[in-house]
């Protein structure tokens, strides 16, 4: 028996703001089907956040249904959780999946929690809020006694570990089961193959470059899937990455090297069949930096989708700097970072520091714009979500199950 198993395809994100992007989340995820089709799998799970909101757009629910329904006409069902994105922060709130049930979506839910396919058992939870950690324990440890009475199980969770997410986790390694074959996990969106109890424990990833954090595990890695065989004593995982046809490149660059580097910039990005995202740092800058970005918007601008720029001025030490040198002389921006090291996180030490040298010049309105876009890039993913209790949302999907009969 062979599955695929992906996770945080987030369709209908517009990144940046961006319709282009938006389609490329869809294109990606069209090609995995593609693949999934071609590898003949006898099913599929998908961990948690399909949707990168749970009020899809028309588009989404399209792209997705048309996904769904190719898998059906192969003979492959699909398995599905919710995950933290999926998920109405609202009373009596519940997943757009449902919609999708009539059409073949097999969806694990609070009152649906396990299916067998063949001779394997499935079981899994929606995602939970740390507030709600209990609960999930509880409800894990019933899954736990079911899937002893089978020889193969899988454990389908779209949360947060302690030894993989670093902060802002809901459950700790020793919370997990251990009597699983194979736990199909999302929310993290780098890829993640580790050994667990007698089985495997996957973070598949996401399928698109969600956020600029992910290069580093994308160049590394890839995005794409997980394909699971499923027929030896222990689970056989192979990696599938899926090409994405937009480049993100990140390049450091010296003021004084600025014109040689935007023209080896120039010649690898000017006949790429899509437009790139070009993150750029700019180093060591002696003069105005709206000079400096005028000069690259004109020679880089009609060559890429989107410029992200960053600036440091002459004698002043960007953020990897400050890290690395334990015996720097602590000023107000090494205070901030000292601060913010529980937070673990590169991209909200760059906020407070871009703040700090922003308000210190009191240049207000270019302080609201960078908030507008660390919260349109970010904010979804570091707050704490807290959903609908589980007795309402079951009383809600059975609901919705009548209506759809």
């Amino acid at each position: 028996m062979k599955f695929a198993h992906l996770a945080d395809t987030h369709l209908g994100y517009r990144q940046f703001g961006l319709i282009e992007r938006e389609k490329d989340f869809y294109e990606v995820f069209e090609k995995i089907i593609d693949k999934i089709i071609e590898e003949k799998v006898d099913f599929v799970i998908h961990s948690g956040d399909l949707f990168e909101t749970a009020r899809p757009s028309p588009n989404a629910l399209l792209v997705f249904q048309k996904g769904l329904l190719r898998l059906k006409g192969a003979g492959i069902p699909m398995y599905a959780i919710a995950g933290n994105h999926d998920m109405v922060m609202r009373s009596g709130a519940i997943p757009p999946h449902v919609i999708f049930k009539r059409l073949g979506l097999k969806v694990i839910s609070p009152i649906n929690t396990n299916y067998t396919q063949g001779d394997v058992f499935i079981a899994g939870l929606p995602h939970y809020p740390s507030s709600q950690v209990k609960v999930l324990k509880s409800k894990l440890a019933d899954l736990s006694k079911m899937a002893a009475k089978y020889d193969k199980s899988i454990l389908v969770l779209h949360q947060g570990i302690d030894k993989y997410f670093g902060y802002n986790y809901e459950l700790e390694i020793g919370d997990i089961p251990d009597n699983f074959d194979y736990y199909a996990l999302g929310h993290i969106h780098n890829y993640i193959n580790d050994n667990f109890g007698e089985g495997k424990l996957v973070y598949p990833g996401s399928s698109e470059i969600w956020k600029t954090s992910e290069l580093k595990d994308y160049n590394e890695h890839g995005k794409g899937f997980v394909l699971v065989d499923f027929d030896g004593p222990k689970p056989y995982v192979k990696r599938v990455k899926i090409d994405i046809s937009r480049q993100f490149i990140k390049r450091s660059i010296k003021y004084d090297d600025l014109e040689s580097d935007i023209a080896g910039i120039k010649e690898l990005i000017e006949d790429a069949d899509k437009k790139p995202i070009l993150d750029l740092e700019i180093k060591d800058v002696d003069s105005d930096t709206k000079v400096v970005y005028d000069i690259i918007k004109e020679e880089l601008g009609d060559l890429a989708l989107m410029i992200r720029p960053k600036f440091t001025m002459a004698g002043e030490k960007s953020i990897d700097e400050i890290f690395a040198d334990e015996n720097a002389n602590i000023g107000p921006k090494e205070l901030i970072i000292k601060q913010l090291e529980d937070y673990n996180s590169d991209e909200v030490n760059q906020l407070a520091l871009d703040l700090y040298d922003y308000l210190s010049k009191d240049k207000i309105d270019e302080s609201m714009d960078l908030i507008e876009q660390f919260y349109s890039e970010f904010y979804d993913k570091t707050k704490n979500y807290e959903s609908a209790p589980q007795d309402e949302f079951e009383d809600v999907e059975e609901t919705a199950d009548e209506v759809l009969k």
